[in-house]
């Protein structure tokens, strides 16, 4: 009996589609894959009609590949991700058209995400230097009943309504957002030596009061500092900083986001590569006690004490060492609200802890850099973005160049 042709073809087919995924295999075997960018989704949000989305990312680290994370976690639900394009961005919306590559998961161009539920793609074979702005384009066939974003981007997200424009080498003038949608992280296949620090916090560490499409955040200036010293260029920076989040408690406005003890596996220890953490955290556990009405809110010094030593614990249970940093001076802010005399005791007795706890592996002292000689329960106006909450480009600059990279250099041995 003969074969028909269509079973021949069929076949022809098959093996097509088997040596297009073996490539991408073939590099995840043999890759050593460490974050690079990240951004924390934090919260639910609006609801989207079928449309483009194009992001701009900026590894902090250079590789030989690509490969990137998407999210429904907020979803309500199932999310399908029509076509994902990855390409080198040119200026604006406008990218590198020799550069574009479809971007597949398990080999497949679609793909669709159970609510809830996130998706690593296949790699993508794309070398990239340290700080090259990269464009991800993603296609929404039927929306988004609940799209899941991080809320403080800090950098244009283009949106094209209705079609899918996921290779189109500029997209036509439209909407734009600043917020983060459903791209969580960055990853690059790099050097065996390459290494990650996990800078996790809240709006402080989000960049809130840094100047908009300057990547100017203070760990967008801690890995500036890390490129500069070819002893420290294998070590990524990535940030799951969550502007109005707290240690202790969930979202809850005007906080927002899964409590760090909630979020710390995803937003931190499960990322590949990762050797070190900077902890900058607790502000918003003291502040929300006289915001919020709730007992859970109203939390002590010592309780966020004890959420530190936990987030410790899980650390180090997984060979990651913590930087603790001190919370920096908020006097003169009225957002949430102005910190009575009962905040900045809590807010010193939490800071005295961490200097002096012995708990942390290694202590930068924010506060000391930060705040006024003057008036040391405020920030030093030239550091102030105008809020006296949130520092500004130079602030943040200051804050980056206070660490310690001695350390850094110790624990590469």
């Amino acid at each position: 009996m003969h074969a028909s042709p269509l079973k021949y073809a069929a076949a022809g087919v098959l093996l097509l589609l088997a040596a297009a995924i073996a490539p991408a295999q073939s590099i995840a075997k043999d890759a050593h894959w460490v974050a690079a960018w990240a951004a924390a989704m934090d919260s639910p949000g609006p609801a989207l009609p079928a449309q483009t989305l194009r992001q701009i990312v900026r590894p902090s680290i250079a590789g030989s590949n690509v490969r990137i994370r998407l999210s429904n976690l907020f979803g309500t639900a199932p999310l399908t991700l029509g076509a994902v394009h990855l390409a080198r961005r040119a200026d604006g919306s406008a990218i590198q058209p020799a550069s574009d590559h479809v971007v597949t998961f398990g080999g497949k161009p679609v793909v669709t995400l159970a609510k809830g539920d996130a998706v690593l793609s296949d790699p993508v074979a794309l070398p990239v230097t340290a700080f090259e702005e990269l464009a991800v384009s993603v296609y929404l066939p039927h929306g988004a009943a609940t799209s899941t974003i991080h809320s403080v981007g800090n950098q244009t997200v283009y949106i094209v309504l209705g079609r899918d424009m996921t290779a189109a080498a500029t997209l036509p003038t439209g909407d734009t957002d600043d917020s983060r949608y459903f791209l969580s992280d960055v990853e690059v296949s790099a050097g065996a030596d390459a290494r990650v620090i996990v800078a996790i916090g809240d709006s402080i560490t989000d960049g809130v009061g840094s100047t908009e499409e300057r990547n100017a955040r203070w760990p967008d200036a801690l890995a500036a500092r890390l490129q500069a010293d070819p002893k420290l260029a294998a070590i990524a920076v990535v940030n799951a900083g969550v502007a109005g989040n707290r240690i202790l408690n969930d979202a809850d406005k005007p906080y927002r986001g899964p409590s760090t003890l909630n979020r710390f596996d995803r937003d931190a220890l499960d990322k590949p590569g990762i050797r070190w953490i900077v902890l900058l955290q607790g502000g918003n556990d003291i502040s929300a006690g006289e915001v919020l009405t709730s007992a859970k809110a109203k939390v002590s010094a010592e309780q966020i004490i004890q959420g530190m030593k936990t987030l410790i614990e899980c650390a180090h249970a997984k060979g990651v060492k913590v930087i603790g940093a001190t919370l920096l001076p908020k006097g003169g802010t009225t957002f949430p609200k102005a910190p009575s005399p009962a905040a900045e005791a809590k807010r010193q007795a939490v800071n005295a802890w961490i200097r002096g706890g012995g708990a942390f592996d290694a202590v930068v002292d924010f506060e000391r850099v930060m705040r006024d000689p003057a008036q040391p329960d405020r920030l030093l106006p030239a550091y102030d973005s105008g809020d006296h909450l949130h520092p500004n480009d130079d602030g943040y600059r200051a804050m980056a160049a206070a660490i310690d990279l001695g350390f850094l250099k110790r624990e590469q041995r």
